[in-house]
């Protein structure tokens, strides 16, 4: 029997697919907990309206991601820090206070998403790398500056 699987059923299939699985163990089990639709042809157009519409969500959401990257990658973010001798800092600038100084400029990007392999430790600039989204990446300009 034909099935479009509604949600993933480890070992059978994913959200989406369309498989062939045995008629009594579709009856007695998928179809009564709802995690399969038999597959008719109405049901096989509407699965491709929905993929469609899901296709041109992750389009829009991936050019959205490039934009913000280009956005990003022109500007500088100034955080203030203690410093003591030779421009190191007291204590050191995280993800966390990158994305806080972001938000005041009315731009929110969640913290682990911006790849900072070490906390910044030193005055001056810093080029920080983002992953916006699984094909898009950009870089951030943090300055760190003395209070």
């Amino acid at each position: 029997m034909k099935v479009i699987f509604l949600q993933d059923v480890k070992g059978q299939g994913k959200k989406g697919e369309v498989k062939e699985v045995s008629e009594g163990y579709a009856r007695n089990f998928l179809l009564p907990k709802g995690y399969v639709q038999i597959a008719t042809e109405g049901a096989k157009k509407t699965l491709d309206q929905i993929n469609a519409s899901v296709q041109k969500k992750k389009e829009r959401e991936k050019e959205e991601a490039q934009a913000l990257a280009a956005k990003l990658s022109e500007m500088t973010v100034v955080i203030k820090a203690k410093a003591g001798e030779g421009g190191r800092l007291f204590g050191a600038i995280t993800s966390k206070q990158i994305a806080e100084a972001l938000e005041k400029q009315k731009i929110t990007i969640d913290k682990r998403k911006i790849e900072l392999d070490d906390p910044i430790r030193t005055l001056g600039v810093t080029k920080v790398p983002l992953k916006l989204y699984p094909d898009v990446k950009g870089t951030l300009n943090v300055q760190v500056v003395e209070e």
